[in-house]
């Protein structure tokens, strides 16, 4: 979204919460960057530089507000189509992406070159990825120190930082203070768990979300704690646990056990991608609302999302052709059989979905076993066996690479590729035209050409047609 100064002076100077975290406030006058929802004095109209990202401010000399925090504010979501590249990219990037590989591989899951990429991350953010992701680092750790009570150490490795001491280095280096100038709550050697805050731009339907969990929730791996909190176990690579995620109207309480500590990056990336958190809905809303199917539709939605790509797509194909019931029940079937076992305080949760690398050795006649035609075990199998070798890789924001591995399965058609490429990898294009409940919701038999005039936000119109289906379905009965 572009800001002109006019607009932002205004928003800074009248606190303006819908402009949080879309730019930053440079004060000349400190040398700090801050919110525009800042609590401090709001500084001199000639002292104030606005900047895109956090690390476009950063790479002119500016350090966080200690007040205001910007490592907490909403992030940025794009209503231009035009922009989605340069945002995809950072979220991947948020993710660890740079971490785990290099540009000319994140531009590859994009579907770009390496010097494109570089590019429009510039023209869009002010910074290249690698001034991105390092900032990201730093922010996250300042956030962990302020916000935990975990150990220095475990603080630099969880934000992605490879050494303590690089990591001492360079918080002194930009920011001029010491980590422990930072701490807010006294460290303890071992936490059992971590809780951190995930803002919402705009406000959360909380009931909506947790009923859209319960109608997909598979037995022994995912269960309601109480009416807005939700409680699942999780691998991320080789780290183990639960999680719990607790909605309210202005965001969500992300709590982790210790076993999922070194993955806190790639699961707040994740929590905010599953509540579509980042989401401008109001401006989605109005464009969506000029269609008059949708005219006069009062509350806006968010984009559908799951934390877990893979065990998306495996349930996407549990689900073919069956109602949602029955998809749950060869879930919750398929993770007895092949999950592993896991302690938890939660006496529902005792198992982890399977590892592409336990359901690429199983036999296929194993998987169909749980009560589904051969052919579609085969799919499953083929699916592990594609995310096992690396021939298949999902993360949220990469659709070139997804949507391309995706097609190459054998079994998942067009409806099971749109389903994942919508709430697996968070593209808010996708659209499932087979979906039987689409179908129903709309009413009429074009609608395949209906569609095209809701671009590119299908996405989110598929999510109004889902809600109009679940509704009548709940007053039918």
């Amino acid at each position: 979204m572009t800001i002109d100064d006019e607009a932002a002076h205004a928003a800074v100077e009248a606190r303006d919460r819908r402009f949080d975290g879309l730019f930053f406030t440079g004060v000349t006058s400190t040398d700090i960057y801050c919110r525009c929802v800042c609590p401090a004095r709001i500084p001199k109209r000639e002292n104030r530089r606005f900047f895109p990202t956090a690390a476009a401010a950063e790479r002119e000399g500016f350090r966080p507000c200690l007040l205001c925090r910007p490592e907490r504010a909403p992030g940025q979501a794009p209503i231009d189509a035009a922009e989605r590249l340069a945002h995809d990219a950072l979220k991947r990037i948020e993710a660890g992406a740079l971490e785990e590989t290099g540009l000319e591989d994140l531009a590859a899951e994009l579907g770009v070159t390496g010097r494109h990429l570089r590019r429009v991350m510039m023209e869009t953010f002010g910074a290249a990825p690698i001034e991105l992701a390092q900032t990201h680092r730093l922010l996250t750790a300042k956030r962990l120190l302020g916000d935990t009570d975990l150990s220095m150490a475990a603080v630099a490795f969880a934000s992605g930082f490879r050494s303590v001491r690089r990591f001492n280095a360079l918080f002194v280096e930009r920011y001029r203070l010491t980590p422990s100038r930072v701490r807010r709550r006294p460290e303890r050697p071992s936490p059992q768990a971590l809780s951190l805050r995930l803002e919402a731009r705009g406000r959360l339907e909380p009931d909506a979300a947790i009923e859209d969990l319960k109608r997909r929730a598979i037995e022994g791996m995912e269960a309601p704690v109480d009416e807005r909190t939700w409680a699942r176990t999780l691998a991320v690579g080789p780290h183990r646990g639960w999680l719990t995620l607790a909605v309210d109207p202005s965001g969500v309480e992300l709590r982790l056990s210790d076993g999922l500590f070194p993955a806190v990056r790639q699961l707040v990336a994740a929590a905010r991608g599953a509540f579509d958190l980042d989401a401008d809905v109001e401006a989605i809303h109005g464009a969506l609302s000029r269609h008059p199917l949708f005219a006069g539709e009062g509350a806006a939605v968010r984009l559908p999302g799951a934390i877990d790509p893979f065990e998306t797509a495996v349930r996407a194909v549990l689900g073919q052709q069956v109602t949602l019931a029955a998809g749950r029940t060869l879930g919750a079937r398929l993770v007895e059989r092949f999950g592993a076992v896991i302690e938890t305080p939660f006496p529902a949760l005792t198992r982890l979905f399977p590892s592409p690398d336990r359901l690429a050795d199983a036999a296929a006649d194993d998987i169909s076993r749980l009560g589904m035609p051969r052919k579609r075990g085969e799919t499953v199998r083929e699916l592990a066996r594609a995310a096992a070798e690396g021939r298949l890789r999902l993360s949220r924001g990469a659709l070139a690479m997804g949507r391309a591995g995706l097609a190459k399965i054998p079994g998942i058609g067009p409806w099971t590729l749109e389903y994942v490429a919508l709430r697996g990898l968070g593209d808010p294009d996708a659209f499932p035209l087979g979906d039987s409940a689409l179908r129903t919701a709309f009413g009429e038999a074009d609608l395949g050409d209906a569609c095209e005039a809701w671009r590119p936000w299908r996405g989110y119109a598929a999510a109004r047609l889902w809600r109009r289906h679940s509704s009548s379905e709940r007053q039918s009965a």
